[in-house]
């Protein structure tokens, strides 16, 4: 696969996904929050649909030779640290590194300093990273690809997970339905009865 082509599909992608996580509403503050207190689930639901459809697509391109395998190291520790703080600091700003550049995008003033903290963390890290890979964080089991340890092909792998994925999708689409999970506002939280009530207030004639 050419570099240009490379960068056309990464385009294609980047698209797909964004329209999905606007119509979704998944970029709202109150969303990730949401689910970061396991109040909805429709974060969860789009995250596990950008994976299984991912899987496929890499699947195929995969299968007919048009990319090859990049894997980074399994870093056990640094992940399960890294994961923590990161899903800490989500919780605490309702954003994460892709969502932050919607919220930005439709004028949510806090997010600037969401976006500009991240960054300077990344800068942080890149200074910090040759002293940290010395230390505990930076031992792991090297480059580790979950269908080869189970010696079956890539593709097969791939599309197991794809159908996984939706396994769990339907699963919870069945115990948290999208619709009973969206707020009045789209602010994840769930709207008290008064609150559905006063959506059908009429405002009187004069």
């Amino acid at each position: 696969m050419s570099f240009f082509t490379a960068i056309i599909i990464g385009v294609a992608m980047g698209i797909v996904f964004g329209f999905a996580l606007e119509k979704s509403r998944v970029f709202e503050p109150g969303m990730i929050v949401g689910q970061m207190q396991l109040h909805n689930f429709i974060m969860l639901k789009v995250f596990l649909t950008a994976v299984a459809t991912r899987a496929v697509l890499l699947a195929c391109m995969h299968g007919f030779g048009l990319i090859k395998l990049a894997p980074k190291a399994a870093l056990y520790a640094a992940d399960i640290a890294g994961g923590a703080i990161l899903g800490g600091g989500i919780a605490l700003a309702g954003a994460c590194p892709g969502t932050v550049l919607a919220q930005v995008g439709v004028g949510y003033r806090d997010a600037i300093f969401t976006l500009v903290g991240g960054l300077v963390g990344a800068v942080a890290y890149s200074y910090a990273e040759p002293a940290l890979s010395g230390t505990f964080l930076g031992s792991g089991a090297g480059k580790l690809v979950l269908s080869d340890v189970l010696g079956i092909p890539y593709w097969t792998g791939a599309l197991a997970l794809a159908v996984l994925c939706a396994a769990i999708l339907v699963a919870l689409e069945r115990s948290f339905p999208s619709d009973g999970e969206l707020g009045c506002n789209f602010d994840g939280d769930v709207p008290s009865r008064e609150s559905k009530m006063h959506l059908f207030d009429t405002v009187p004639a004069e």
